[in-house]
């Protein structure tokens, strides 16, 4: 578990060791750990011994995730990522690594997340347009969340699919400027809201003539991403591949 010490790490490695033939064996952080959940710590993943890890999971900094790519790819050990706000250039290097060894990146593993995508993608065709508000807590380094910007993109495929396109913007004068938020692509408006006490939701907000539909999420905790991570486990291995996000291992 690379970003061990973090909240997402000791959440993670707290509530993984809970499931059938998953251990978390490492924690790697340049923080120790405040607890260790019967791992051993490291600083660095350079120090950890490959043939003892199976899986790696990175829920760290984006610098991170590209040190942590490059050795899963030297040593042919799986990595599933969950660290999100990477570069593009970041994000070629995380696929280069996929060609030597097994990668899943997800921007959010909760599965009423990722099914929230899934009915929003649904949705899309059949309103004239969408906003996204996101909720995270106040520490949240990165905006608009990584999962927004993936509803974003699921909202536009199935659009795009459909032949639908959303009218002009109405809105021509701003008193304030982002009142209306960041233009995801093809008008759909993503809102991101920081405020302690808050872990992670997402409101997908449809509109037609006469009617509205709402698709909210909430996070309530960190447990909740407990089994999407498990899933990403399960699937990824040593076999050379690429995989975004974990619907597809959902039926």
């Amino acid at each position: 578990m690379v970003g061990g010490a973090g909240r997402m790490g000791q959440a993670l490695a707290e509530n993984l060791n809970l499931i059938d033939g998953l251990v978390v064996s490492v924690l790697v952080d340049l923080h120790e750990p405040p607890r260790l959940f019967g791992a051993t710590y490291y600083a660095t993943l350079a120090d950890v011994d490959p043939t003892g890890v199976d899986v790696v999971v990175d829920f760290s900094q984006p610098d991170s995730v590209v040190a942590s790519s490059k050795w899963c790819a030297t040593n042919h050990v799986g990595l599933v990522i969950g660290t999100t706000g990477l570069s593009d250039a970041q994000q070629d290097q995380v696929r280069v690594a996929a060609t030597s060894t097994g990668v899943i990146m997800a921007s959010n593993f909760s599965l009423g997340a990722v099914l929230s995508e899934r009915f929003a993608a649904m949705a899309a065709p059949y309103f004239e347009r969408v906003e996204i508000i996101e909720l995270h807590h106040d520490r949240k380094v990165d905006a608009p969340s990584g999962t927004s910007i993936t509803t974003a993109e699921r909202i536009r495929e199935a659009r795009a699919v459909a032949g639908r396109v959303t009218p002009p913007e109405p809105t021509q004068r701003h008193t304030l400027e982002g009142a209306r938020g960041s233009n995801a692509g093809d008008g759909v408006r993503i809102h991101s809201v920081r405020l302690p006490g808050l872990v992670a939701h997402q409101e997908i907000l449809f509109g037609g003539p006469g009617e509205g539909l709402t698709i909210r999420h909430d996070s309530y905790d960190r447990a909740s991403f407990v089994q999407g991570v498990a899933i990403a486990v399960a699937h990824v291995g040593p076999t050379p591949g690429f995989t975004q996000g974990i619907d597809a291992f959902i039926a």
